[in-house]
């Protein structure tokens, strides 16, 4: 995500022509682009970083099924 955040603030400080970075090529900014989509698209996977996020989302939801479902019978 901080890559996106970084690429979006690259975008628009270069279309904007702000100080330094009105110099900057536009092929530095789709590489980033580039080095970006194959990392959630290949290397993420690769890694398995993406089911270890899926997994933590369901333990949060699991565990609070289970505090529901156990508050009810107090």
């Amino acid at each position: 995500m901080p890559l996106i955040l970084l690429i979006l603030a690259l975008v628009v400080l270069r279309g904007l022509e702000v100080w330094r970075f009105a110099e900057l090529s536009w092929w530095t900014i789709v590489g980033l682009m580039v080095a970006a989509f194959i990392w959630f698209e290949f290397i993420e996977k690769m890694l398995g970083l993406d089911k270890k996020k899926e997994h933590a989302e369901q333990d949060k939801r699991r565990d609070a099924r289970v505090r529901r479902t156990l508050g009810k019978r107090k």
